[in-house]
Formats: C-alpha cells, structure tokens, sequence
C-alpha cells in the first residue's frame, strides 16, 4: 500500500521536547520518536515486557524509560536496563533511521540499509534568511492519495476556498499537466484577472502593492514522491510578465505540502507556506499562516467527508477528467515504484 523506502515527514522537530517520547503512527508502524543522546531516536512502539506503548513513558537524561515497569530501552532497540532483572535476553524491537532537517523530523519506514539523508528533499528556502516559512499540521481522516489529487487540481479553489483564494477564472482557464521522470507539473496560468481573491489581496498589501489592480497569477503544482507537493503561486500586477515579472511587482510562494500516511485512511498533513518579500515581517507571517491554515481546514472537511463516501460505496468508479490528469498522474508515479520496490523485495 504504502512506499517504505523513502523519507518522510515524521513530525515537526518542536514537537518533540527533552523530556517526552512523541507517538506516532506512519504508515502502519507505530513508532517512539525521543531525543536520545545523539539526536532525535526512533524505536517501534512497544515494549518487549508486556507490550505497552514506549511511548507513554518518558526521557531521562537521553534514556527512553518504559512507563509501565521502567524499562530502559537504546536507540537500536535493544534493552538496556530493567529495575530488578537481567535483560540480556529480552528481544530486541525495530528501530527506524532519522534525521532532523529544515524543522523536521523525517524518518525511513523501509530497510535501514537502504536509508540515504542524501535523498531528503533540498528545501533551497528553508535555512535561507532571505525567506520566511509558517506553517502548520493537520491529522487528516482521509487516504493521503485523496490529499495528493486536491493539490494536484487546484479548479477546487473556485468552490471550497470561494471566500479566500477561489475565482471563476481557475475552472475557465486549462491546466497543463507533464511528466518528466518521477516528476509530475501541473500548471495553470491567468491573464488580466480584474482582481485578486481576498488571501491575495492581503498579501498584496503586505508586500506594499495596491490591491484593487487588475493582475496575473499562476498555479504550478509539481509531485515528487513518495508524497510531497510544492505548489508555486502567486499574482502579480497586470503588465509586468506574470510568473516573470519583477519582486517589486508581485507577491510570490511556495505551497509547501508533506503528506504523510498514517493508515490506509488517514494522514498526517504538514502545511506551509514559503516567501520571499518582505522575511523578516513576522505579523505578515502570521496572518498569512492563519489564513492558509483556514483553507486547508476547509480541505479537510471536504477530504473526510469524500473517504466516508469511497468507504461507504467501494464498488463506484470515479470519472477521470482532464482536470485530474495531475493526480492520475501522481497515482500512476506510485504505483510504478510501489511495483519495483515490491519486486526488489521478493
């Protein structure tokens, strides 16, 4: 079901403190993520003693200590001590490769052998003091392959986000949609819209742009697998070359989107938004994390109700249109390296 392989998003690295193990399931695999004494740690989340999660219990000077018996359990998943008792023999339990890069913690589901921080994504924005980022996380009741086709056809917009980001013009206009490779864009740009829609018009005014002009915007949606998305959008004042046109003319960011699966049916969604005008504006930060993050609220609504549905009627086909050509696409990229690493397996 799932590509295990790979690197994902496990958590956003202030999610874990010094002193407690963060649960989570990914992919399937409970896991106990806790700052050890070389780094954030990741073990499966069980106890060899009588199988409780590791991750009720808590971190003592870089020591993940059971909550149930006090068991110590190491980075490699072997036990190390036990109140009263001699552990050479427990069994030792799964540990997971990780690394904590650009904020995040990202963890390998597959073999350990295989794991390469060299193959986590460059985040070119992330440590650069020319960009700001703020972002958020939602628990998403809904397939992760359901979140992957909402941001690979964004003619949504005009309905679900008609308050915020939604125009007529995005269903008016065609998307292109190519494949290069592992690499899927979708693309869709607007000439001489005769306004921005109201998230559009506030970034404006926080980059010191008039918000009553008309202007061009694009929507460029690019899938890299296993699960992530980075939409680059933006408008800018009418006349000065669109997705081309010069800073001062323009509000422009990256759509940063990490979809993590959790079960078949829900995922763990990693939200933000990079830019590059005006970095150091910590209000506008906020108030455009606030505003992102109530359009993502209304995808999930959207999201939860649409995977009731698929599990209530499994047997209906869904139409494919041409507007969910990046999706299929996205899908199509999946399947292909679910069947090779599958096959690598055997």
């Amino acid at each position: 079901m799932f590509l295990l392989n790979t690197w994902y998003v496990a958590c956003k690295a202030d999610e874990i403190p010094q002193d407690k193990p963060l649960g989570r399931t990914i992919c399937n695999e409970r896991i106990a993520f806790y700052r050890g004494p070389q780094g954030i740690a990741a073990v499966e989340d069980f106890c060899p003693h009588r199988g409780a999660p590791l991750s009720l219990g808590f971190v003592c000077e870089g020591k993940l200590i059971c909550g149930y018996h006090g068991l110590e359990m190491g980075c490699e998943g072997k036990t190390i001590a036990m109140p009263g008792q001699r552990v050479r023999g427990f069994p030792e339990i799964r540990s997971f490769p990780v690394v904590e890069r650009y904020g995040f913690v990202w963890v390998w589901p597959g073999r350990k052998e295989e794991a390469d921080p060299g193959l986590i994504p460059e985040l070119y924005w992330a440590d650069n003091p020319q960009w700001a980022y703020g972002g958020g996380y939602y628990h998403i009741k809904a397939s992760h392959l359901l979140m992957i086709d909402n941001l690979m056809d964004l003619t949504h917009e005009t309905y679900v986000h008609a308050s915020s980001i939604g125009q007529k013009e995005i269903d008016e206009t065609p998307c292109v949609t190519k494949v290069d490779g592992d690499h899927v864009t979708t693309s869709r740009f607007m000439e001489g819209l005769p306004e921005a829609p109201p998230f559009w018009r506030m970034a404006l005014r926080g980059n010191g742009l008039p918000d009553d002009q008309p202007v061009d915007r694009w929507q460029i949606c690019h899938f890299e697998p296993p699960s992530h998305v980075m939409i680059e959008v933006g408008v800018a004042l009418a006349g000065h070359g669109g997705h081309g046109a010069p800073a001062d003319k323009k509000v422009s960011s990256i759509v940063v989107d990490f979809i993590t699966p959790e079960t078949e049916t829900t995922h763990h969604y990693f939200w933000g938004m990079a830019r590059q005008f005006k970095p150091q504006d910590a209000a506008l930060t906020a108030s455009i994390r606030e505003g992102q993050g109530k359009v993502f609220s209304e995808d999930t609504e959207v999201l939860e109700l649409q995977q009731e549905n698929l599990i209530r009627w499994p047997d209906r086909k869904l139409l494919m249109l041409n507007i969910d050509a990046g999706g299929v696409q996205s899908r199509r990229v999946i399947e292909r390296l679910l069947t090779r690493e599958q096959a690598e397996a055997v």
